[in-house]
Protein backbone atom coordinates (compact mmCIF):
# COMPACT_ATOMS: atom_id res chain seq x y z
CA UNK A 1 0.00 0.00 0.00
CA UNK A 2 1.76 3.11 -0.48
CA UNK A 3 2.07 6.29 1.64
CA UNK A 4 1.55 9.73 1.42
CA UNK A 5 5.06 9.82 -0.17
CA UNK A 6 4.67 7.38 -3.09
CA UNK A 7 7.00 5.22 -1.33
CA UNK A 8 5.47 1.72 -0.28
CA UNK A 9 4.80 1.07 4.11
CA UNK A 10 7.05 -1.14 6.38
CA UNK A 11 10.69 -0.77 4.22
CA UNK A 12 11.62 2.23 6.16
CA UNK A 13 12.34 -0.28 9.78
CA UNK A 14 14.57 -2.51 7.78
CA UNK A 15 18.26 -2.53 8.48
CA UNK A 16 20.28 -1.92 5.19
CA UNK A 17 23.21 -4.88 4.94
CA UNK A 18 25.63 -1.52 5.40
CA UNK A 19 24.23 -0.48 8.59
CA UNK A 20 23.64 -4.94 10.11
CA UNK A 21 27.99 -4.66 8.96
CA UNK A 22 28.57 -1.31 10.37
CA UNK A 23 26.95 -2.26 13.80
CA UNK A 24 28.55 -5.79 14.04
CA UNK A 25 31.55 -3.98 13.81
CA UNK A 26 31.22 -1.21 16.51
CA UNK A 27 30.08 -4.47 18.54
CA UNK A 28 33.08 -5.94 17.74
CA UNK A 29 35.29 -2.70 18.65
CA UNK A 30 33.64 -2.77 21.86
CA UNK A 31 34.05 -6.28 22.98
CA UNK A 32 37.77 -5.51 22.33
CA UNK A 33 38.00 -2.33 24.03
CA UNK A 34 36.60 -3.94 27.11
CA UNK A 35 38.75 -7.03 26.92
CA UNK A 36 41.70 -5.10 26.80
CA UNK A 37 42.10 -2.62 29.69
CA UNK A 38 46.03 -2.89 29.89
CA UNK A 39 48.59 -0.18 30.09
CA UNK A 40 50.94 -0.71 26.83
CA UNK A 41 53.89 1.91 26.41
CA UNK A 42 53.50 3.50 22.89
CA UNK A 43 56.54 4.58 21.18
CA UNK A 44 55.69 7.38 18.00
CA UNK A 45 58.08 9.39 16.23
CA UNK A 46 59.69 11.40 18.75
CA UNK A 47 56.83 11.12 21.80
CA UNK A 48 57.09 8.19 24.51
CA UNK A 49 53.85 7.75 26.19
CA UNK A 50 51.63 5.04 28.02
CA UNK A 51 48.45 4.48 27.22
CA UNK A 52 45.43 1.52 27.96
CA UNK A 53 45.05 -0.71 24.73
CA UNK A 54 41.45 0.21 25.07
CA UNK A 55 42.04 3.79 24.26
CA UNK A 56 44.82 3.08 21.95
CA UNK A 57 42.29 1.10 20.01
CA UNK A 58 39.41 3.64 20.42
CA UNK A 59 41.93 6.43 19.01
CA UNK A 60 43.14 4.32 16.10
CA UNK A 61 39.71 3.38 15.32
CA UNK A 62 38.60 7.47 14.80
CA UNK A 63 41.83 8.04 12.74
CA UNK A 64 40.72 5.17 10.65
CA UNK A 65 37.33 6.48 10.58
CA UNK A 66 37.98 9.86 9.93
CA UNK A 67 40.45 9.04 7.04
CA UNK A 68 38.25 6.89 5.80
CA UNK A 69 35.22 9.15 5.26
CA UNK A 70 38.42 11.83 4.31
CA UNK A 71 38.58 9.99 1.18
CA UNK A 72 35.05 9.21 0.40
CA UNK A 73 34.43 13.26 0.17
CA UNK A 74 37.94 13.57 -1.98
CA UNK A 75 35.95 11.03 -4.42
CA UNK A 76 32.49 12.73 -4.64
CA UNK A 77 34.80 16.12 -4.85
CA UNK A 78 36.71 14.50 -8.08
CA UNK A 79 33.57 12.88 -9.45
CA UNK A 80 31.64 16.15 -8.93
CA UNK A 81 34.13 18.29 -10.90
CA UNK A 82 34.61 15.62 -13.22
CA UNK A 83 30.66 15.52 -14.73
CA UNK A 84 30.94 19.41 -14.75
CA UNK A 85 33.95 19.45 -16.64
CA UNK A 86 32.10 17.02 -19.41
CA UNK A 87 29.18 19.08 -19.92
Amino acid sequence: MPDNNGGTQGNSSRLGAGAIVTLSGLAALVTFMVQNTEDVKVHFLTWDFTWAVWMLTLVSALIGAFVWFGMGVIRRHRRRVARRASR
